[in-house]
């Protein structure tokens, strides 16, 4: 994340992903941490938080 806006934005976009409960981001640790809705496969749910995100900054990535 370049900023703390980009985070923002990154953090909404996760949050606005089908299976995510909630979503935040922490700028200055670099991390993110989500919360699942219940039933949800995370192995699913992740790829689309990233495409998401990758949406607002396309050199993002995302380690389990």
């Amino acid at each position: 994340m370049d900023c703390a806006n980009c985070a923002n934005k990154m953090e909404g976009a996760a949050n606005k992903t089908p299976g995510v409960q909630k979503a935040v981001v922490n700028y200055m640790a670099q991390k993110m941490v989500v919360e699942f809705d219940e039933g949800a496969d995370p192995k699913a749910v992740m790829p689309e938080v990233l495409k998401n995100c990758k949406k607002v900054e396309d050199d993002c990535e995302i380690y389990l």
